[in-house]
């Protein structure tokens, strides 16, 4: 579940291995590359934390940030 900290929307992410935790960030990238719309992230073995805000808007949350966010919540219907 999404959550507004600081102004960005946040999320963290636990998966069973690195390799889950890399190929998910893998396709995150892509979804990200397409909208022009790419997060703030970090990795740690299988963590992925990612804020999302829209740098062009004084890094506040818009509308590219909420759709972004549903569709990575797409890529990982367990989380």
């Amino acid at each position: 579940m999404w959550k507004e900290k600081a102004g960005k929307l946040y999320r963290k992410f636990e998966f069973k291995t690195f390799v889950d935790a890399f190929s998910f960030m893998t396709s995150v990238a892509l979804l990200a590359e397409k909208a022009a719309h790419h997060p703030t992230w970090k990795n740690t073995y299988n963590k992925v934390e990612i804020w999302l805000s829209t740098h062009d808007a004084d890094d506040t949350i818009t509308e590219k940030d909420k759709k972004l966010a549903k569709q990575i919540d797409e890529l990982n219907p367990d989380a």
